[in-house]
């Protein structure tokens, strides 16, 4: 098991609607919901769970903080005067849910200039990052961040990359493609969603979205497509294709592929076995899309559904 599990993002206030026709203050964001499900599925285990960000000096920022150390995630926040958390509104229309985002000024946008306050972190310690990471921050911020990463990655620190695909974040997809691809190549490990990447990239195949991140220098990729098979290949190695049950009750997708990301890492640091890390991940996941929100309580999971190992 890893010693520390590391995730650099931005976290933001969630407002979500109530029953009564208010707004409930919750948090949320991709790369801190996967710190949380992290931070469930390993318990009693000897991980450490740790948020890096940067928030701003007022008392909501504050209080997010509390948030997360409650959670059991230790934190490392950089502290930027004048500006505050990024906020996003969830709205419901018979039952669909819709977001209005305000995070222009997000503190978390100036976190690449505070990475001399990462923890200390070294060979065997993995580091979490997505897209939506690089896409807030500004282009020499995005350098900056990935150039310490190359350097972790060099001392033998695992960097694992979702991708994200989020237009709206980019110039344009052309620059939304080209950070990703630099981005996952600096990753051992890369988990994309199929959806996303046949889109954008154009992809046949759940297995042609793999084999493209791998060919960019992955060692690992796990692509994820919904209620399609999950597809898992390493580099000249083993490959693997798991159809996930079918969810009857599906309340609400939020977080899924976090949750799923959280719960195959933690099973595969562990035992460095692909098949129940799969089998891991997708348990987790249908546990949060029966519920609503993006941070719901879960249990411990017992991965044992059938996975069917096919031909590279």
């Amino acid at each position: 098991m890893a010693q520390r599990f590391l995730a650099i993002g931005e976290c933001m206030i969630e407002m979500s609607p109530t029953a009564d026709g208010t707004y409930a203050l919750g948090y949320a964001g991709d790369t801190f919901n996967t710190a949380w499900y992290v931070r469930q599925a390993s318990e009693g285990g000897a991980l450490n769970v740790s948020y890096f960000s940067a928030v701003g000096d007022d008392q909501v920022s504050a209080d997010l903080i509390t948030f997360m150390q409650k959670a059991g995630i230790e934190t490392h926040m950089a502290q930027v005067a004048g500006v505050s958390s990024g906020l996003y509104m969830i709205f419901l229309d018979k039952g669909e849910r819709s977001f209005q985002y305000w995070r222009s000024a997000s503190a978390a946008r100036h976190l690449a200039d505070h990475l001399d306050q990462l923890p200390r972190i070294g060979a065997g310690d993995v580091v979490y990052f997505s897209g939506i990471t690089v896409a807030i921050l500004p282009e020499n911020g995005r350098r900056k961040l990935l150039e310490r990463l190359a350097e972790l990655s060099r001392d033998g620190v695992t960097v694992v990359f979702d991708p994200n695909l989020r237009p709206r974040l980019w110039a344009s997809v052309e620059d939304m493609k080209e950070w990703t691809m630099k981005s996952a190549a600096i990753a051992r490990i890369v988990m994309p969603s199929f959806a996303d990447e046949q889109e954008f990239f154009g992809d046949r195949s759940a297995v042609d979205t793999a084999d493209r991140y791998l060919r960019n220098g992955a060692k690992l990729a796990v692509v994820k497509d919904g209620p399609e098979p999950v597809v898992v290949k390493e580099v000249g190695g083993r490959e693997f294709r798991h159809q996930p049950p079918a969810v009857a009750d599906i309340v609400d997708t939020t977080a899924a592929g976090d949750s799923f990301n959280a719960a195959f890492l933690v099973e595969y640091l562990r035992q460095g076995g692909l098949k129940t890390a799969i089998e891991a991940g997708c348990a987790l996941s249908r546990q949060v899309i029966s519920q609503r929100g993006a941070l719901v309580p879960v249990n411990a999971v017992e991965p044992n559904d059938k996975i069917a190992a096919i031909q590279s």
